[in-house]
């Protein structure tokens, strides 16, 4: 941790001062976080800036963006030392990085990295061997090999019970065949966490009927073509195929029939990242309204000299401030493991609706400005239509509240 805070302090000279809304002064973060926000900071002025709108239209983000983040220690910052990591337990850091891409624009590189970060690394952790973490863990944090989160299918998106991905015996080893569907990093990534079902029946799963596994891209392992989708667009999201992949048993993630309750178990961390991923998007809509209302004229006067203007954006303002101190609350119990299912549940609910809604108040300050998608609150706007849907609905967010009543 302490080189990566020279690295960030030796670059300060270089990041150019820039004024940061926050809506109060907040008590989440210390000295050691604000140091690694100038080295997120830094990394996308030098990385990222100038370049991302051709990503966009590529569908794609180059491989040497990964590989310079691993440089910089910006990805596997959970990964212990032996593994070429920092061993980083505390996701205030993942905050600031998420945060960081937003503020500049680059919503579809903190999505990838999220992919990697918070839905395939925290299983290797929890529950690989220490063969298995030897294999994957330096090659995710120098970013070496880019990984996707492959458990949705064309018949499974929250009912993970209806997956029918199979993984069959092949002596000690396993054969893995099945197809996945809407999964980002999968049309150029190099390996997937896969879900799939190993008690060899047919019926209705049961709470030990699926395991996972770490696969590599080899014979039989197909990556689909880019979705085209709506926003978010440099984070691929594609479709995969398996087809008797081979997989060693060296590669089974934990136990046999525990993928299920593996994947409970993580809930907690997938829908938190969302929350604060969708946090930062209410802010930045607050910040590029105000911004756009302050210059913008009408009539001869700024936008901010309606009344109705200032109530809209009193709104945004107040909303944002709200969100972003249920997000940091969350924050914290997650550090102190008091994240509990359905706790992530609600902020993920309220934080991913405010940022759908902010973001559409935010658009229609811009007037048609906002449907341009040069304009930031555009990319505001079509990124946090996804997280209504993206780790579980808001329907299924309330189901789990609900049931746990």
């Amino acid at each position: 941790m302490d080189h990566v805070l020279r690295q960030a302090s030796e670059l300060h000279a270089f990041v150019l001062p820039t004024e940061r809304y926050s809506p109060v002064k907040r008590a989440l973060f210390e000295e050691d976080h604000e140091q690694f926000r100038e080295l997120a900071t830094e990394f996308n002025a030098r990385e990222i800036s100038g370049k991302y709108a051709q990503w966009e239209k590529e569908h794609q983000i180059p491989r040497e963006v990964w590989q310079a983040a691993g440089e910089n220690g910006l990805l596997g910052l959970a990964v212990p030392e032996e593994f070429g990591g920092m061993g980083i337990d505390d996701y205030r850091f993942r905050v600031v990085l998420d945060e960081e891409f937003v503020r500049a624009g680059h919503l579809a590189v903190a999505l990838a990295f999220h992919l990697h970060d918070d839905l395939v690394l925290p299983y290797l952790l929890s529950y690989g061997s220490a063969e298995l973490k030897d294999k994957w863990l330096p090659r995710m944090v120098d970013g070496s090999t880019i990984t996707s989160c492959a458990f949705t299918e064309p018949g499974a998106g929250s009912d993970l019970r209806a997956v029918r991905t199979k993984a069959v015996r092949d002596g000690d080893d396993w054969l893995i065949s099945g197809q996945k569907t809407f999964i980002g990093n999968a049309a150029f990534g190099d390996a997937a966490l896969v879900l799939a079902r190993t008690d060899g029946e047919s019926g209705r799963a049961t709470e030990q009927s699926f395991s996972l596994f770490m696969v590599e891209r080899s014979e039989g392992y197909t990556n689909g073509s880019p979705f085209d989708k709506i926003g978010l667009r440099a984070s691929d999201t594609a479709e995969l195929f398996f087809d008797d992949v081979h997989v060693t048993a060296a590669d089974l993630v934990g136990e046999v029939g525990q993928g299920l309750s593996y994947v409970k178990a993580h809930l907690p961390q997938a829908r938190l990242a969302i929350a604060v991923a969708a946090s930062a998007i209410c802010t930045a809509s607050f910040e590029q309204a105000l911004e756009h209302a302050q210059n913008r004229s009408t009539f001869g006067q700024a936008l901010t000299e309606y009344q109705n203007t200032r109530f809209e954006l009193a709104n945004l303002k107040t909303e944002a401030h709200v969100t972003q101190s249920f997000v940091d609350r969350a924050v914290l119990a997650f550090n102190d493991g008091e994240l509990d299912p359905a706790e992530a549940a609600e902020v993920k609910l309220w934080a991913s609706e405010s940022a759908k809604k902010l973001s559409d108040k935010a658009l229609q300050i811009h007037g048609g400005y906002g449907y341009i998608m040069e304009y930031p609150i555009a990319q505001s706007f079509t990124a946090s239509r996804l997280l209504t849907i993206f780790g579980g609905t808001s329907e299924i967010m309330r189901e789990t509240i609900g049931r746990a009543l």
